[in-house]
């Protein structure tokens, strides 16, 4: 089982580069997709009926769980996908009790989230596409840059967060990122 092509999907990630990428992703295989960058804007696309939905979950203004409900009531039968860089068992427990079908941390790409909302439908995980996690090191990559964005670029700050001595991180920053 697959994603219907008529499904329109609805992207809301306060990431422009991430939801562009993954908008032309989705759009280049027959999906009609509609973006947003807060809850705000999630909102005002309803009218426009989404049948599917990928929401980050950190965004300035608001958690991607805080806009499961008021989607779920506007469209009952939307599809949601909950994306995040900040996943937890505790979060991914929150959103599927509120109504999200499946949970996927980022690094994601269309097939992984196509395949996302067919898991949401039972089907076996067999189906899913093969999916090559990125590496440790890329991932610690990764996390640094976001927790450095949370800081506002403060080095002292991010360190602090990620307990490590601010030379340390300036160090690892100096790093170009790994491949994959």
């Amino acid at each position: 089982m697959s994603v219907r092509l008529d499904a329109r999907i609805l992207l809301v990630d306060d990431d422009d580069r991430l939801r562009g990428r993954l908008a032309v992703a989705l759009e280049d295989r027959g999906y009609r997709v509609f973006q947003a960058n807060c809850v705000t804007a999630a909102m005002a696309v309803v009218p426009d009926a989404p049948t599917h939905a990928v929401l980050d979950l950190k965004m300035p203004g608001g958690s991607g769980l805080t806009l499961i409900e008021p989607l779920l009531v506007a469209l009952p039968e939307l599809r949601i996908v909950v994306l995040t860089g900040y996943g937890s068992i505790a979060t991914t427990v929150d959103a599927i009790r509120l109504g999200a079908v499946n949970y996927l941390s980022k690094p994601a790409d269309a097939d992984m989230v196509l395949a996302a909302f067919v898991r949401g439908d039972d089907a076996p995980l067999a189906e899913a596409p093969e999916y090559d996690p990125p590496s440790l090191a890329r991932t610690e990559w990764e996390h640094i840059q976001r927790v450095l964005d949370d800081c506002g670029g403060n080095i002292t700050k991010a360190a602090q967060k990620l307990g490590l001595h601010r030379r340390t991180l300036q160090r690892k920053l100096q790093i170009w990122p790994p491949n994959r």
